[in-house]
């Protein structure tokens, strides 16, 4: 039998899902410039999958960006040399960050900067690896690859509001549910969570590597969108700190939070960054220390210092 409290904590997360579904269907048409609105839902995927991790236990990964540049490259060798259907591909992206992630499991004993600097060097790592000349027959070394075979923007799209969509649920239910619950008692004190019969080690595990799975398939249809790409543009720290940046404005622990912290900043990022990069530096810092020191719960934490729940 369902859990009749569960599926009542879960419709907020159903509406947000029916609105990016309808919203993201439907601003192609509207705005035409389909090529950004990926970027977008490529950095809320991103985002997001941070927060699993971040918001709910508190472990924050500078290095986040090595599972999505480890999915863009799985999926693309796969498309290369395996030849499966292009969708068979970026799973086998997103496993192939899971698997990363079990092997950098061991990390998980450290906290605090011990971990956040031990998985950034764990990126750069896999970086120097596949951009490594002696290793250009098979990953493209500094030359990267090209799968333009399988190119299909309209598809990729598609296939990137379905990780959205993901990614966002199950931040839904991280929220809503008793494993969330959990994961929350962790974060607080893992001490005294574990002593309340939590299995610790465990269910930090299992957040880590669905943190990892969100960033491989996002990988897999960014290169699968793009076709053509390097090793600079899917290991660069940049991705990460965009997360971080993107899901501390909005709000960590959260749903709503990092939706509404991607969107604002990438459009203002895509409005004068680009084209007036000195003139974003300066806003975009302005806005992080006002951030820290007015609202460290993100701009959300306006409405819950009101009294308002936010999802």
């Amino acid at each position: 039998m369902p859990d009749d409290s569960l599926l009542h904590k879960l419709r907020p997360g159903a509406l947000v899902l029916a609105l990016l579904a309808a919203g993201f269907l439907l601003l192609p048409h509207m705005y035409g410039n389909q090529s950004l609105l990926f970027t977008l839902m490529t950095f809320i995927v991103l985002t997001q999958g941070l927060n699993l991790l971040y918001g709910f236990t508190g472990y924050l990964p500078f290095g986040y960006v090595g599972f999505f540049g480890c999915g863009a490259y799985a999926t693309s060798l796969l498309v290369l040399h395996a030849h499966l259907p292009v969708l068979a591909c970026v799973a086998g992206g997103g496993l192939a960050a899971v698997l990363m992630a079990l092997v950098l499991g061991p990390l998980l004993r450290l906290s605090g900067a011990y971990f956040s600097i031990a998985s950034l060097a764990a990126s750069q790592i896999l970086y120097f690896v596949v951009s490594n000349t002696n290793l250009a027959d098979i990953t493209g070394g500094p030359y990267g690859l090209k799968i333009e075979r399988v190119f299909a923007p309209d598809a990729s799209y598609l296939a990137m509001l379905a990780v959205l969509l993901l990614t966002s649920g199950l931040a839904a239910y991280f929220r809503s549910s008793r494993f969330g619950m959990e994961l929350r008692a962790m974060k607080q004190d893992p001490t005294s969570a574990a002593m309340a019969g939590i299995d610790v080690v465990r269910e930090r595990l299992i957040v880590w590597l669905v943190s990892a799975l969100v960033a491989g398939l996002a990988g897999g249809v960014y290169a699968w969108n793009l076709s053509v790409f390097y090793p600079d543009a899917v290991f660069t720290l940049q991705i990460s700190v965009f997360a971080i940046v993107f899901a501390l404005f909005g709000g960590v622990g959260t749903v709503i939070g990092p939706i509404v912290g991607a969107a604002v900043l990438y459009t203002l990022y895509s409005a004068i960054g680009i084209s007036s990069p000195q003139y974003f530096q300066l806003i975009y810092g302005a806005l992080i220390v006002l951030l820290v020191l007015f609202l460290p719960g993100g701009i959300l934490s306006l409405f819950t210092r009101r009294g308002i729940r936010v999802f």
